[in-house]
């Protein structure tokens, strides 16, 4: 198989598989250090490198998990907040081995737009999605619960211009899932 027959699988293969739907298998350190090392290889102008990641598992993915849940409880209002909701994201890394949280650090010296800096960190982001795959990882990347939210910025002690890109939930799955697009391909691209 050719670079990019190899590519094409690698891709095509990605699927978004939730934690719930993990087995609770551990990855090792050294294969998530090496997916990672894919992630810092994104484009990135005037290179800023403004992609930054902490990892979390064992004891430290639970207690996250918890301060995530206290912290949708203690920032929604009681009227749209559900014990359902604050339940799932207590128990969100409870399948998974690794916990990634993807930020964007800002380099303030540098004139760089911060939809530029987004773009990189998103591709950032999609490289570790994409090395997990390519090593049978199965992988969630979240916006959701309090992801967006200034109390977590706050939590994590993220400086004002620094943006949380999401939560990467990694782990093992014994699902396998089909991939699907329900718009054509020819419907969006133009040709000129």
């Amino acid at each position: 198989m050719n670079a990019f027959d190899t590519l094409k699988q690698v891709i095509e293969g990605r699927r978004t598989t939730k934690p719930a739907q993990m087995n609770g298998q551990k990855i090792s350190d050294e294969d998530v250090k090496e997916i990672l090392a894919l992630a810092d290889w994104a484009p990135t102008h005037a290179r800023t490198e403004p992609w930054r990641f902490f990892v979390l598992t064992g004891d430290n993915l639970q207690k996250f998990c918890e301060h995530h849940a206290d912290l949708y409880w203690a920032n929604t209002s009681p009227e749209t907040r559900t014990e359902t909701k604050r339940d799932a994201l207590l128990n969100m890394g409870s399948k998974a081995s690794h916990l990634v949280i993807s930020l964007m650090r800002r380099t303030p010296e540098a004139k760089i737009i911060t939809e530029e800096e987004y773009a990189a960190v998103a591709a950032a982001t999609q490289n570790i999605l994409l090395g997990a795959t390519a090593k049978g990882i199965a992988s969630f990347w979240s916006t959701g619960g309090m992801t967006h939210h200034p109390a977590m910025k706050l939590y994590l002690e993220l400086k004002d211009e620094d943006l949380l890109m999401g939560l990467l939930y990694l782990g093992y799955s014994d699902e396998q899932k089909e991939g699907m697009r329900k718009i054509p391909l020819d419907d969006k691209i133009i040709w000129v």
